[in-house]
């Protein structure tokens, strides 16, 4: 059984998420820590729980996803996983971030290129991946059909999407994901955004006023 556990990070308040099963091997996405003492704090979840990092992945590379990229990669041996889609957002990011009065350490370039369909696996667990964009050109979802849930990024939130407002993003693209491909998972799937607190695919199905039928 996969274990999801969400850490909060940096200005933007974004959701960092770590999931490992039994065997502790863990994969962690979106890794937002960004101040030194938000890096002691992922990395001491991680030494207190007994966790092996085997995989980094993003979602997307907006730069509240992306600040920890850096620390996570290096201090841990891993490579940086995305949709290839994803590189303009990356290669973007230092300049985004100054926008913020951010600084932080460049995002390693990816290793690994994802794509809809492929499988990630680690320890006993695996994720299905699905191909949702709108907020950003490469978005992915990580979903887990045997303990129901998906690590769903700046897609779908409670009672509320994903903002377009930002380069390369799109309302009506990102209706269509959520509608095709979100909201075709069972009403039981807990959905863990990249902001916020956790919800239900059934709950936003029929009370999310931004994609309600």
């Amino acid at each position: 059984m996969i274990q999801v556990q969400g850490l909060t990070f940096n200005p933007f308040y974004e959701n960092t998420y770590v999931l490992f099963d039994e065997t502790k091997e863990c994969v962690i996405i979106d890794p937002g820590c960004y101040q030194p003492e938000e890096e002691k704090f992922l990395l001491k979840y991680i030494e207190d729980n007994g966790l092996k990092p085997v995989r980094l992945l993003n979602t997307h590379c907006h730069i509240d996803h992306i600040l920890g990229n850096y620390f996570v990669a290096t201090k841990f041996n891993l490579k940086l996983e995305i949709n290839k889609l994803e590189l303009p957002i990356l290669e973007g990011s230092p300049k985004w971030g100054k926008q913020y009065g951010i600084n932080g350490k460049l995002s390693p370039e990816p290793e690994v290129f994802l794509e809809e369909g492929d499988v990630i696996t680690f320890g006993n667990s695996k994720l299905d991946i699905l191909f949702v964009p709108g907020h950003a050109p490469g978005h992915l979802a990580f979903v887990s059909h045997q303990d129901q849930f998906v690590i769903g990024g700046d897609v779908l939130f409670q009672m509320g999407v994903g903002r377009t407002d930002l380069p390369f993003g799109d309302t009506n693209t990102l209706i269509k994901s959520i509608k095709e491909k979100l909201f075709t998972l069972p009403d039981s799937y807990e959905v863990y955004p990249g902001h916020g607190d956790s919800t239900t695919i059934g709950f936003e199905k029929k009370n999310n006023p931004y994609v309600r039928s």
